[in-house]
C-alpha cells in the first residue's frame, strides 16, 4: 500500500515511491528505492521536503501515515473549493479567430527569448525593445482569448523544453496577473520577468544544463546560481524595470525559506515572486521533460495545494486556480456519456462546464467524430465526470489542441 508520511518518520528500510518534491526545480535524483542509510534521510529533510510516499509493502511501515488515496480525495476536495468561483477573463474574440494571432506570438516570442539568450552570451548589445513589444502583443491576446494561448502551451516538445517554458510562463502570469486586476504596467513588468527568467542560465555550462542523467549535488549547485545570473544580467539591462528583475529573480523562492539565491521566507518574497513561483512550478511539472513525465494538468494544481503553505503561498494558489479553471485548458476528462475529450475553453462562468472536444469512447473503446461540444449549453446534455490521464487511452491530446 502507498502512504504519505512526513520526514519525522521516514527510517532506514522504508521504499520510497515519490520524494514528493517536484517543486524543487532541475529535480533529477533518484526518486524511488530503500533507504539503507540516515545521511540519505537526512539529505531528503534538507531539501525542504516535509512528507515523502512510501511503500508499505516493499519496506518497512510506520503508523504514522495517509494512505495516498485519502491523500488524493482530500486535494481533490481542496480543488473543488478552490474551483467554486467564476474563473478568470471573458473571451471578446471567438477561439478560431485569435488562434491565428496567438500561433504568430507563440512562434515569435520563442525565436526571440532564444535570440535574446543568444546575444546576451556573445556579450553583444541587448535591444530590449522587441521583448517589451512582444510582452504588450501577448498580453493583447490574452486579453482577447486567453485559451488560444493556453492550448498552444500544451503542445510542447521536450527537447525544446527551455524556449517554450519562457514563453508558457509569461502567458500564464498574463493570465494570472488579469484575473488579480493588476495595473497594465505592473502586469507588463511581471510578464517580461517571466519571459526572461531563465536568461541567467546563459553562464550555466552545457554538460550541466543538457545533462540528461542526475545532477551531483555539486551540478545542482552550479544549476541553482542561474536566478541569480538573471538577476544580475537584467539589472545591468537598460531598459529593465525594477519588478521584472524581481520577478525573474525570486521565481525559486519558497515560502518555507528552502528556495534560491536568496532563502526569503513568506512575505520576504514579493507578491510578484509567489505568483511566478506558482505559474514556474505548475509549468513545469506538468511539462515532459528528459528525465521527468509530465504530470497531467489536473494532477498539477492538486499538487500545488499538496505544497501550499510550505513552499507556495496558498491564498494565491487558490486564485490561479480559479483563473485557469478546474480543468485547465489542455485537460482530457470523461464525461458521463463515456466519451472523452480535451479541454479547449474555459467557462468564464461555470468552471465545470468547458468546452471540449470529443474523439474517443470509452465504453466501446474506439475513435468517433471529433466533435466540439459547450457543455455549458441547454443542448449538450454531457457532464464531466473526472480529469483523466491521457496515457490510459494511449490519446496525444497536443492533436486536439490546435
Amino acid at each position: 500500500m502507498i502512504k504519505r508520511i512526513p520526514i519525522s518518520a521516514l527510517k532506514v528500510g522504508m521504499y520510497i515511491t515519490d520524494l514528493n518534491n517536484d517543486w524543487i526545480p532541475h529535480n533529477t535524483q533518484r526518486r524511488r528505492g530503500i533507504i539503507k542509510r540516515e545521511e540519505t534521510i537526512e539529505k531528503i529533510r534538507k531539501m525542504g521536503v516535509q512528507f515523502v510516499y512510501i511503500d508499505a509493502q516493499k519496506g518497512a511501515d510506520t503508523q504514522d501515515s495517509e494512505t495516498a488515496a485519502a491523500v488524493d480525495e482530500r486535494n481533490e476536495e481542496a480543488l473543488q473549493r478552490a474551483g467554486e468561483q467564476k474563473p478568470g477573463i471573458a473571451p471578446r474574440v471567438p477561439l478560431p479567430e485569435e488562434m491565428v494571432t496567438a500561433l504568430r506570438i507563440h512562434t515569435e516570442a520563442q525565436e526571440l527569448v532564444g535570440n535574446f539568450m543568444t546575444s546576451a552570451k556573445l556579450g553583444a548589445a541587448i535591444d530590449v525593445a522587441p521583448i517589451h513589444k512582444l510582452a504588450d502583443e501577448l498580453q493583447n491576446s490574452v486579453t482577447r482569448n486567453a485559451n488560444a494561448l493556453g492550448c498552444l502551451g500544451r503542445i510542447r516538445e521536450k527537447d525544446n523544453y527551455l524556449l517554450e517554458h519562457s514563453v508558457n510562463l509569461s502567458v500564464l502570469m498574463s493570465i494570472f496577473g488579469q484575473y488579480r486586476k493588476l495595473s497594465k504596467d505592473v502586469m507588463h513588468q511581471t510578464v517580461v520577468g517571466a519571459l526572461l527568467h531563465d536568461l541567467g542560465k546563459i553562464l550555466t555550462p552545457d554538460e550541466v544544463l543538457h545533462k540528461p542523467g542526475r545532477l551531483t549535488s555539486e551540478e545542482y549547485e552550479v544549476m541553482k546560481l542561474h536566478a541569480r545570473h538573471s538577476r544580475d544580467i537584467l539589472s545591468a539591462t537598460e531598459g529593465i524595470g525594477k519588478l521584472t528583475v524581481i520577478t525573474a529573480a525570486q521565481h525559486h523562492e519558497r515560502m518555507d525559506g528552502t528556495g534560491y539565491p536568496e532563502g526569503l521566507k513568506g512575505d520576504e518574497i514579493s507578491v510578484y515572486g509567489r505568483m511566478v513561483a506558482i505559474t514556474d512550478v505548475y509549468d513545469a511539472i506538468t511539462a515532459d521533460r528528459v528525465y521527468h513525465r509530465g504530470m497531467t494538468p489536473t494532477q498539477g494544481l492538486k499538487k500545488l495545494l499538496e505544497w501550499s503553505g510550505s513552499h507556495l503561498d496558498p491564498a494565491l494558489v487558490r486564485q490561479f486556480i480559479r483563473c485557469i479553471g478546474l480543468y485547465p485548458v489542455g485537460s482530457l476528462v470523461l464525461l458521463d456519456s463515456g466519451r472523452l475529450g480535451v479541454v479547449v475553453e474555459i467557462n468564464e462562468e461555470d468552471q465545470r462546464l468547458p468546452v471540449v472536444r470529443v474523439m474517443y469512447h470509452t465504453k466501446f473503446r474506439m475513435p468517433i467524430t471529433l466533435t466540439t461540444i459547450d457543455l455549458s449549453k441547454p443542448s449538450s446534455q454531457d457532464r464531466i465526470l473526472r480529469a483523466v490521464d491521457p496515457d490510459e487511452y494511449r490519446i496525444d491530446v497536443r492533436k486536439f489542441l490546435s
